[in-house]
This record gives C-alpha cells, structure tokens and sequence, in this order.
C-alpha cells in the first residue's frame, strides 16, 4: 500500500454521484480521484424508507457522520440513531447497515481505513464476498418492515 504524498483538493463539483450497485443508493467517492489506497471516503444520500447494504469488513474501521437529516444505524442487533453532526465508528467485523426509515433525506460521510486491498483498482486477488456480505446484504431491518426496496431498475 502506497502512502499518498502532498495533497489533493477536491471540489464538489468534481463529484461523480452514482447509485450503488446492490442498494441504488446515491453516493459520491471523494478520494477515488486521489488514488488513495490507506482510506476511502464517500457521500451517502439515503432517500426516505431505503436503506444500504447489510455488510461488514475484513480490515476496515468505518466513521459514519451525519452530514444532514437523522441517521440510523444498525450494528449487529442494535439500531441507533444519530444525530445531524453525529457519529459513530464501527469495528471490521462488526455486522452494520445505514438506513432511513424517516420521510426526509439523509445525507451521510462515510470514512474507512484500511481500504480492503482486494477492492482496489487493479487487484489481482479476487474477494471472497462472504466475508463482506455474510447474510443477505439486501435484508432490510424491522424498522422498514414492509418496504420494498431497492427500487426496481
């Protein structure tokens, strides 16, 4: 892993928003630009009554930090809300999941380090998605019971 060196700055209308591949979630990488390889920082933007991939990680810690609105969080069996300026680290192994169960938008950073070699660009090792996704990923909490989500395509 690669220390990147100097700085980088990025600007908002740099940002490439995308939706996520499994949720549809709109999101915004702020440091695939830089080519860092020690963190990865991104934009969540959780429409009302959606939610995130259920998922942990091998190595990363994540922050999570609401940016605006009222974030939940599901760690293992536990839901938390958090905060307008909140936060919340979660360790690798721990089970979570990002969800709005409100009528308002949510818009979260969400911070983590080490980055999973195995996602870099160019990785030659191939990732064992079961550690990352060891139940189904798209199962949504009790709190959105009823909820069909993701949109369909």
């Amino acid at each position: 892993m690669k220390t990147f060196q100097g700085h980088h700055l990025i600007k908002p209308e740099s940002l490439t928003w995308r939706p996520s591949n499994l949720m549809r979630i709109p999101n915004a990488d702020y440091l695939e630009c830089t080519g860092s390889e020690n963190m990865g920082a991104r934009l969540w933007r959780l429409p009302p009554r959606s939610a995130n991939t259920l998922h942990k990680h091998i190595r990363a810690e994540e922050f999570y930090f609401v940016l605006e609105g009222t974030g939940r969080l599901r760690v293992g069996d536990e839901t938390l809300t958090v905060p307008r300026y909140g936060g919340v680290l979660v360790g690798p192994d721990q089970l979570r999941q990002v969800f709005n169960d409100t009528d308002a938008e949510v818009l979260w950073l969400i911070i983590g380090a080490p980055e999973e070699l195995e996602f870099l660009q160019g990785s030659r090792s191939q990732m064992d998605l079961s550690l990352i996704y060891p139940v189904d990923p798209k199962q949504l909490p009790m709190e959105l019971a009823g909820v069909e989500w993701p949109p369909a395509r």
